[in-house]
């Protein structure tokens, strides 16, 4: 290359007496009057540059201009540190090049912070100048693991017949789920484009089309409420087959996965995954994501409870709802504040309280529900559990709906507070979700995953004598507690699709407004088929052990939405919204 032969991180004491040439960026200069030390730094990592006064004064005058960030070239002989300059903590730590070149090749301000790992700085300042902030080396790692994570991928699936298919950005608003990003016609004033919220459409009418394996690294488009693991705009590998079953694609995502994590992090994954049905999932972990990295299951103790005076457990049951426990060992030490901050996070999901028992080391039992259910049956309840001397055992009474997410929440919350133990890599499928869920505000039924799912059914009469019954042939991937996809075998029976749009009250006109060209499509030959759409972001900041996918996001908007680098989303000029026939108001 025309300013390097090598790159810093790579000089190593194998090349000692050679003349190398390396160029990047100044780390740090340490001028110590006839030697002046220069840690140059290039994605690759730091090598030590050396220029002597003695001899060369021009080299010297121009190594004393040198600033942190200046960008340079330089070339000279790798030689072996004294002893007493090796630094065990870079790979090119035992040699360093004595210069006989340099040349200087921009100039630098004093940078708004200095790009160093543990840099302490606003992730708003981080965001402006996220140029500088991807100069550390944990940025640089992040989104290069993104990048091998994603060749991987496509290797896998190209050898597995996959095609990589481009549908458009440019699309039809459809119901999805989550706000369209709306995108306004010039040439049809008054019509709008959608950003795609997913290709779940294109996707199945490719294989509609004959093309029977597809994928594509997707760019998707949500206007929804921000989280640390949610932008308005994500990445995901998208995947769709045909005349195949859910366990084909499950089993076609566990060895993409396996290929990935073994070729990047060199980690052997279990296969086959485990799979845990919906409703178990919520009943035993309070979760359709569950964290299976440590234990502490929810345990039912509704026929005891319900059988006591208490009229709390009582009257939960009396009305179709459940009395749940939660063990937390070793957490009597607990006190009744921090029960009553437990009680707040289940205030949260609607638990209108959370009824403990402590369980004191020396065995003597505490709780308020002694003098309502009796000592017998508080033992009953504590054999139940499995409690031992020194846990705190947690109760909650209320509906299904109610109690599973509440004892979820306390479960992680347990979890951090007890500092238990959650390493290693535990996927897991979860599978049968619900069909439908109610809305209770637009009173009426809404697809849980989108309306194309196939149900559960024995005849299509079931559609309407009992859909909240249904299960469906939907499937979500979890890691480590976060959801990193979902997915579904699709009906491919138009009179199914027929029926399942009737069920969700959508009229002839709705359907035909809004899905009438795959609607069509399905009148001419459709095959068995499924996928899913699995977050790369999401699964790339568990890979690299980060916090938030805003840290493995080369350009990420803030939390509400904002590129402070863009100062995007702005307002426009006048003429703009002339020309596209709109006004704001």
């Amino acid at each position: 290359m025309a300013y390097r032969d090598i790159w810093c991180g790579t000089v190593d004491e194998t090349m000692i007496g050679k003349r190398v040439s390396v160029a990047g960026w100044v780390h740090r200069r340490r001028d110590h009057g006839g030697l002046i030390f220069v840690d140059l730094r290039d994605r690759t990592g730091l090598v030590q540059l050396v220029v002597e006064a003695t001899g060369q004064p021009e080299l010297h005058a121009v190594a004393s201009e040198l600033r942190s960030e200046y960008t340079m070239c330089a070339s000279g002989e790798v030689v072996a540190r004294s002893p007493e300059r090796i630094n065990p903590n870079l790979a090119s730590g035992k040699v360093e090049i004595v210069l006989d070149s340099l040349r200087i090749l921009a100039a630098a301000e004093t940078p708004p912070f200095f790009p160093e790992d543990d840099v302490d700085v606003d992730e708003t300042v981080r965001l402006k100048y996220r140029y500088i902030d991807l100069r550390r080396p944990k940025m640089f790692r992040n989104l290069q693991l993104r990048s091998q994570v994603v060749q991987a991928v496509r290797r896998y699936l190209g050898d597995a017949g996959f095609i990589d298919v481009e549908t458009p950005i440019l699309t039809k608003s459809t119901p999805e789920g989550a706000r369209d990003f709306l995108v306004p016609s010039r040439l049809q004033a008054g019509e709008f484009y959608a950003l795609p919220q997913s290709p779940q459409l294109f996707k199945q009418l490719l294989m509609i089309a004959g093309f029977e394996r597809y994928y594509q690294i997707a760019r998707a488009f949500r206007d929804e409420d921000l989280r640390a693991d949610r932008q308005p705009e994500h990445t995901q590998i998208d995947i769709e087959m045909s005349f195949i079953d859910e366990a084909d694609i499950q089993n076609t995502v566990e060895g993409m996965f396996a290929a990935a994590f073994k070729e990047t992090l060199g980690v052997e994954l279990q296969l086959p995954f485990p799979r845990l049905e919906y409703a178990d999932a919520m009943a035993r972990y309070g979760s359709d994501k569950p964290d299976l990295r440590f234990g502490m299951e929810i345990v039912d103790v509704s026929d005891i409870a319900g059988a006591t005076d208490f009229r709390v457990f009582a009257e939960a049951v009396a009305k179709g709802g459940v009395v749940r426990g939660l063990r937390a060992e070793g957490a009597a030490g607990f006190s009744r504040k921090d029960v009553d901050d437990l009680t707040a996070q289940a205030a949260v999901f609607g638990a209108q309280g959370v009824l403990p028992i402590w369980l004191d080391a020396d065995g003597g039992v505490r709780s308020p529900l002694i003098k309502f259910v009796g000592e017998d049956q508080t033992k009953a309840l504590i054999g139940r559990l499995g409690g031992q001397p020194g846990d705190l055992l947690l109760f909650v009474a209320d509906s299904k709906a109610v109690a599973e997410p509440s004892l979820g929440a306390l479960r992680l919350s347990l979890a951090s507070r007890l500092g238990i133990e959650r390493t290693g890599w535990q996927f897991l499928w979860v599978v049968n979700f619900p069909m439908f869920e109610y809305d209770a505000k637009e009173q009426r039924l809404k697809a849980q995953h989108h309306p194309f799912t196939k149900p559960r059914l024995e005849s299509l009469s079931d559609l309407k004598d009992k859909p909240m019954e249904l299960g469906t042939y939907a499937y979500d991937l979890v890691l480590n507690g976060v959801e990193l996809g979902s997915g579904s075998i699709r009906i491919s029976e138009p009179d199914m699709q027929e029926a399942v749009f009737e069920a969700l009250g959508l009229t002839e006109e709705d359907i035909k407004v809004k899905f009438g060209f795959l609607v069509e499509a399905m009148a001419y030959g459709i095959p068995p088929l499924g996928g899913i759409g699995l977050g790369l972001d999401r699964t790339i900041m568990l890979m690299a052990g980060e916090s938030s996918i805003r840290d493995v996001i080369a350009f990420p908007k803030t939390a509400s939405g904002s590129c402070p680098l863009t100062d995007a989303p702005s307002k426009v000029a006048a003429d703009q919204l002339r020309e596209l026939r709109i006004r704001t108001v």
